[in-house]
């Protein structure tokens, strides 16, 4: 059962604790968890949720993958699916999936263990061949350290390359902005 809109309501409500003046930056999330589809569903619009996962290693870099379906270099992520049963569960799925790490590769950064680095709210243009109209992601963003090295290997038929950036290069301004804060 994938993750329910009460667990999404909690980590949201625990984000917004250390966040409160993103609340209105998280409308679209409130309103996807207040009508009646399920809002981890692909096919929900038009707003869904979405997973990743910022991947820091000992030299204090993250890992980008590059996306087929996007063509942009973005941290391990996204769509839940049915057996995911909470939004960090997804995002080491898609982890594993996309890089080749395993769970047990990496280990939340302390005081993120429940809680989100970042939740962010981006539009995602209509795709035709997937009958896709233009839409939102609501992407809940786990942070973690690779614990064991391990090495990088990557999902062909959905990402192309990958590389480690330095934090101050990081793909997405939140991100960087909110890695910066990290000791």
């Amino acid at each position: 059962m994938p993750p329910s809109v009460d667990h999404i309501r909690s980590v949201t409500e625990a984000y917004l604790a250390r966040r409160p003046h993103e609340r209105n930056t998280l409308a679209a999330l409130f309103s996807a968890l207040a009508a009646s589809d399920d809002p981890t569903r692909r096919k929900t619009f038009p707003t869904h949720v979405t997973c990743s996962a910022i991947v820091i290693d000992s030299d204090r870099r993250v890992l980008h993958i590059a996306h087929r379906a996007s063509g942009k270099l973005l941290a391990p992520g996204g769509h839940n699916e049915r057996d995911d049963h909470d939004l960090r569960g997804a995002a080491l799925r898609e982890l594993h999936e996309e890089a080749g790490i395993p769970p047990s590769a990496v280990v939340p950064l302390p005081g993120f263990e429940d809680v989100p680095l970042d939740i962010d709210v981006h539009s995602i243009d209509a795709n035709p061949a997937k009958d896709e109209p233009a839409h939102q992601h609501v992407d809940f963003r786990w942070v973690f350290h690779l614990a064991a090295e391990h090495a990088v290997t990557l999902q062909a038929d959905e990402v192309d390359a990958y590389e480690w950036r330095p934090f101050a290069s990081a793909a997405s301004p939140t991100i960087r902005s909110k890695l910066a804060l990290l000791p």
